[in-house]
């Protein structure tokens, strides 16, 4: 696993946001460390994507704060919080009609001045953007009429072309295939390996979680349940509590990292056997029939 800094440390004090009336997060006390990779999990509806929109500033707090490396993100001006944070939105829309190179330059716009010619410096940020991901080769073809794996990368494109050393995606596999979910954390994986980039994100498959992050929050009714590394926090125990699932917690034959097998529901369990022993006469009557 990676060695945390003392950089790019995000953190909540005393959290809570709402969405009018209704409380979503309430109480929060938060580091998230910094060189690393957190995935922040949870059941549906327990403040996952509410509290990634709060750590970019998209909601403001009803109560505490939120720091970066110890100063109130609050009160930093938009355009510096924007050289620090990218951000890939759940299910962000995509403008109609536009390129992959025309929505990756987008990510410079907190690098622009007003009428400020485009650089070489920005250009260079886009093309290395297009490298990493793997879309280079998309950069003329429209943005709405890509498979579902690939507007992921040109969005996480869009976010590596601001340079910041801090990423934080909501829900990066949402609707994607098996193979797509794996080649867009495999991505993240390797942006973080090769950069440093310190990366946040929101995931629900937990196996997926322990895999890639060195950090796991487990949220639960818009409180913290438990925050660490995977191998520490993610017990038989702690799944059953939070998701109400019983399950064993094996190491997974791949990585050793931690993986949940549910257990057998009871009535599923006690079919098999007599399904199993039913069939075993059925197939010796059948090969007794066959003619030698």
């Amino acid at each position: 696993m990676t060695s945390t800094t003392d950089v790019n440390r995000l953190a909540a004090h005393g959290l809570g946001l709402r969405y009018g009336d209704r409380t979503i997060l309430e109480g929060l006390d938060l580091e998230l460390p910094g060189g690393a990779v957190t995935a922040i999990v949870g059941p549906n509806a327990c403040g996952k994507s509410t509290l990634l929109r709060g750590l970019v500033r998209l909601l403001d707090p009803a109560a505490g704060t939120i720091t970066l490396d110890g100063a109130d993100i609050h009160r930093m001006p938009a355009r510096t919080l924007a050289k620090r944070m990218g951000l890939l939105p759940q299910q962000p829309v995509t403008p109609e009609a536009v390129t992959v190179e025309a929505l990756v330059r987008l990510g410079r716009y907190p690098h622009q001045r007003m009428l400020s010619p485009w650089s070489k410096a920005d250009q260079a940020a886009v093309e290395e953007a297009l490298t990493r991901t793997g879309t280079a080769e998309l950069r003329d073809r429209q943005v709405d009429r890509l498979s579902g794996g690939q507007r992921q990368r040109v969005w996480i494109a869009l976010a590596l072309a601001q340079e910041t050393d801090l990423l934080l995606l909501d829900e990066p596999t949402t609707f994607l295939d098996l193979r797509h979910q794996l080649d867009v954390l495999d991505l993240v994986a390797d942006l973080h390996a090769e950069a440093g980039r310190t990366v946040v994100m929101v995931l629900h498959d937990l196996g997926q979680a322990a895999r890639y992050a060195d950090h796991l929050v487990v949220l639960k009714d818009g409180r913290l349940a438990a925050a660490g590394p995977p191998t520490e926090v993610l017990t038989a125990e702690l799944v059953e509590s939070v998701f109400g699932v019983p399950c064993r917690v094996v190491p997974d034959p791949e990585t050793g990292t931690p993986l949940v097998v549910p257990r057998a529901r009871t009535r599923a369990a006690a079919a098999a056997p007599a399904s199993a022993s039913a069939a075993a006469p059925a197939s010796a009557a059948a090969s007794a029939s066959v003619p030698a």
